[in-house]
């Protein structure tokens, strides 16, 4: 299951092993897509191996700021609190399974 995370919680949320951040908005259209793709690969992926969380960039607009986050959906990665990629748009769960073998 993903987790929601704030401003004050995310470099808690984010500090440790190989963390998926989703950016995200509740009015976005292709957010909504990403969604259950993502929630689908939290039930395939264990904690242990890929930890995923969205924050609304709306409701937490410090944290966007501070990665520059201009467009949504973005898919942050971030390695031992490192962020180590970053990419926007609607991706695949396939898509995001590459990323995550490469970051691994």
């Amino acid at each position: 299951m993903t987790k929601v995370v704030t401003d004050t919680t995310f470099e808690q949320e984010t500090a440790e092993g190989l963390v998926l951040i989703d950016f995200w908005a509740t009015w976005c259209g292709p957010c909504l897509m990403q969604a259950p793709i993502l929630e689908q690969l939290s039930e395939e992926i264990s904690e242990d191996e890929l930890k995923i969380v969205k924050i609304d960039v709306d409701e937490n607009p410090e944290t966007a700021q501070k990665f520059g986050i201009m467009s949504i959906p973005t898919l942050l990665f971030k390695k031992d609190g490192e962020v180590v990629k970053q990419v926007a748009g609607v991706h695949t769960k396939e898509q995001i399974k590459a990323i995550v073998s490469e970051l691994s």
